[in-house]
């Protein structure tokens, strides 16, 4: 596990990974779904997949600060689920098809740092 210390608090970085299936057949359901989409990456959430994005989290109460967040912009019909994976468990992923993002390139976990 990744561990940074910081004004004597240690800190367990997070990975908060939100996956959602939101409808698209009408002009308000996709306006909704783009708009969730925006806030995500207005949040600092980068995207892994269409419908799979993820944030770095300096600690479990920061991960749950932006789960207050998803749950407040998370559009009514739909299907949005977030998880909190510890930043190795992030790093044991397989990639079965397809590379890694730009976003898992430049931040490696070795090289996370908070100052």
């Amino acid at each position: 596990m990744l561990f940074v210390k910081k004004e004597f608090k240690l800190y367990k970085i997070m990975r908060a990974v939100v996956l959602f299936d939101l409808p698209t057949g009408t002009k308000s359901e996709r306006r909704a779904a783009t708009q969730f989409r925006k806030f995500l990456l207005d949040d600092g959430f980068d995207m892994l997949q269409y419908s799979v994005y993820a944030r770095i989290c300096p600690d479990r109460d920061n991960a749950n600060m932006h789960l207050l967040r998803v749950k407040k912009n998370a559009p009514d019909s739909g299907s949005v689920r977030m998880l909190m994976l510890t930043e190795n468990q992030f790093i044991n992923m397989h990639i079965i098809v397809g590379e890694k993002t730009t976003q898992e390139l430049v931040v490696p976990s070795q090289q996370l740092s908070f100052f």
